[in-house]
């Protein structure tokens, strides 16, 4: 129940109802709960073979390039201390990369996947910055030069996993030949 539960707040309660979900036989999704929720939505249920990312590689990408991203931001020490003296780490930041890979260009399409999801870009925080501080309040102005870090840490993080992504791709694929009459 509690991945169903995961499932509907976070997905379906922002995106609508799927067509299929892909799944690598975890026991959340191999219930008989979950068996009737997709006999009763006319949903689908596919499984992906054991080491073989393939079945779905479009997830497995996007989960190495966010692993990829917070690999190169913990790397980067960037932490953010609030007026209390609280630590925030990368795992406070999973939402805001996840915004940042949303809103990114990404070479294959020419579009941002917050584009092609929802027909709009979001407006970031970056857009409506004030670029000189505002002495309003110091957590206020410790936060905005935080954002503008993770920001640029963001963004490099992002470049680095593409440019990865895409040395691995060519590495192991060639482009084939054809003869004439092939």
């Amino acid at each position: 129940m509690d991945t169903a539960l995961l499932i509907w707040n976070r997905v379906i309660s922002h995106t609508g109802l799927f067509e299929n979900i892909i799944s690598d036989r975890d026991p959340g999704f191999t219930s008989e709960l979950w068996t009737n929720l997709h006999m009763l939505f006319g949903t689908k249920l596919s499984f992906s073979t054991a080491y073989h990312s393939q079945t779905d590689g479009l997830a497995e990408r996007m989960i190495q390039t966010l692993k990829d991203m917070i690999r190169r931001l913990c790397a980067s020490g960037l932490e953010h201390k609030d007026y209390d003296g609280f630590t925030h780490d990368w795992c406070t930041l999973i939402p805001a990369l996840q915004l940042d890979y949303k809103t990114s260009i990404h070479s294959s399409t020419g579009k941002t996947p917050a584009m092609l999801e929802k027909g709009w870009n979001p407006k970031l925080p970056v857009d409506t910055l004030k670029k000189d501080l505002v002495d309003i309040n110091p957590t206020a102005s410790r936060f905005k030069l935080f954002l503008d870090k993770v920001r640029h840490h963001e963004n490099q993080s992002m470049n680095y996993a593409f440019e990865y992504a895409k040395q691995k791709w060519d590495k192991s694929h060639k482009t084939p030949e054809f003869k004439v009459g092939d």
